[in-house]
């Protein structure tokens, strides 16, 4: 989510260096421009001895530009490297490093030193397929990484949610009828409390009719309806050792579920002010079905560098949505793209999903391609293909989205989709 950009041409570098990352410990391997003797060191992974290597490299190279291949996109040592005006990163995919070691050492032998040597080769011959790191401003970074943390605590979340409803089926399987979500204070609250049908059980109707009514209001019927479920519950088993095994742990899983829950809320207020403070927000405000989570999470794609991208197809493939073509003898075929960034493909696919009940043309054109037999999966990443389009033309130009001008213009050139539209439209009337 750092943003890249294809090397500029006029850029000439006075020294390329390869780096093999590890936890504690770096191997480099350097070599000057117009040079073909090479070097080789150790780094160690500290601030201090970091600053003093790049130091040492600027003065010695007059604070000339600096290319650095690292099979890193964002980790520790490329948050730190960053910081460096005079060294360019240029994130090596570890599928790539891997392909050339197999390539070139087919027994399998691997060594720090070797594998810096051969991020150096990567980076002095085939630089031009790699990609330049460029970041963001600090607005739309700061809208990257709250938006990519927001997800991984999501993520999370669901994990937690799953391990609990796993624990509730063996020995307390009426929550999962009680409560619809367990993404819920609520939910957390009464775990805690109560973690077995049996303490639950001892516990007096006006007890809980207190306990419902300070959470959730007077939801009279709902709380009456669960009240008459706990009167009337069975136990799912009477293994005294499971249940309390899994009521104590229940317990310290409601206990991390109501932290996320909190720290997500948190993190939407940082993202809302983030994003709101965005002088390009505004573009992915307008388009459907985005919504608070949606909108500044395709921000965040995006960026803010309109010279990063050429045409959109590089947005279709950077974000996994366009699809690979594989072709040998006379065999062709097409598949889902593998080996991309997951957080923008994960995006694009989510938003277009939603978009399927907020426009009009959107709705048609996936009804459009489950007719042609495809999943549902599928048919919603070619409306993701499709809609990128939309989006890095309004983001080039900066106007909103307009659904009423698309239309027109699918008329206009007389699209296939237009016949769709003009059907549904005249059924539905």
């Amino acid at each position: 989510m750092s943003g890249t950009e294809t090397v500029q041409p006029e850029l000439e570098f006075v020294a390329f260096v390869g780096i093999d990352w590890a936890d504690q410990k770096h191997v480099w391997c350097l070599q000057a421009a117009g040079s073909t003797q090479r070097e080789f060191g150790e780094l160690e992974h500290k601030p201090e001895t970091v600053e003093a290597w790049v130091g040492e490299l600027c003065r010695r190279f007059d604070s000339g530009p600096i290319a650095v291949a690292v099979e890193q996109v964002k980790g520790a040592l490329v948050c730190m490297l960053r910081k460096y005006e005079c060294l360019h990163l240029f994130p090596v995919p570890s599928t790539m490093s891997a392909a050339m070691r197999k390539a070139l050492y087919p027994s399998g032998a691997k060594d720090d030193p070797r594998d810096a040597d051969l991020l150096l080769d990567l980076l002095v011959q085939h630089r031009d397929r790699l990609w330049h790191l460029q970041p963001d401003n600090e607005g739309t970074r700061r809208v990257q990484n709250l938006v990519e943390e927001r997800r991984k605590l999501v993520e999370e979340k669901t994990a937690q949610i799953n391990r609990l409803i796993g624990s509730l089926k063996i020995y307390f399987p009426q929550m999962l009828q009680w409560f619809e979500r367990l993404d819920r204070k609520l939910v957390c609250d009464f775990l805690e409390r109560w973690p077995s049908l049996e303490e639950l059980k001892k516990v007096p109707p006006a007890e809980l009719r207190k306990f419902f009514r300070q959470r959730q209001g007077r939801h009279h019927e709902l709380t009456e309806d669960r009240i008459h479920g706990i009167v009337q519950a069975m136990p799912a088993i009477q293994d005294r050792a499971v249940i309390e095994a899994k009521g104590a742990v229940v317990q310290v899983i409601a206990q991390l579920l109501r932290s996320l829950l909190e720290g997500i809320a948190n993190l939407d207020r940082k993202i809302e002010e983030a994003a709101g403070a965005h002088p390009d927000f505004f573009i992915f405000q307008s388009l459907p079905g985005a919504g608070a989570a949606l909108a500044p999470r395709l921000l965040a794609v995006l960026g803010s560098q309109r010279d990063r991208y050429d045409n959109a197809d590089e947005v279709q493939k950077h974000t996994g949505i366009a699809p690979v073509t594989e072709s040998s003898g006379k065999k062709k075929w097409v598949h889902f793209r593998w080996a991309c960034a997951k957080f923008p493909r994960q995006s694009f696919h989510e938003w277009a999903g939603h978009t399927i009940g907020h426009s009009v043309w959107a709705r048609a054109y996936y009804q459009q391609q489950r007719g042609r037999g495809k999943d549902h999966h599928a048919a919603v990443r070619a409306l993701a293909f499709k809609w990128i389009r939309i989006v890095f033309r309004c983001w080039k130009d900066r106007v909103v989205y307009d659904e009423n001008k698309y239309l027109a213009a699918l008329a206009k050139r007389g699209s296939p989709l237009n016949s769709v539209l003009l059907t549904t439209t005249s059924t539905t009337v």
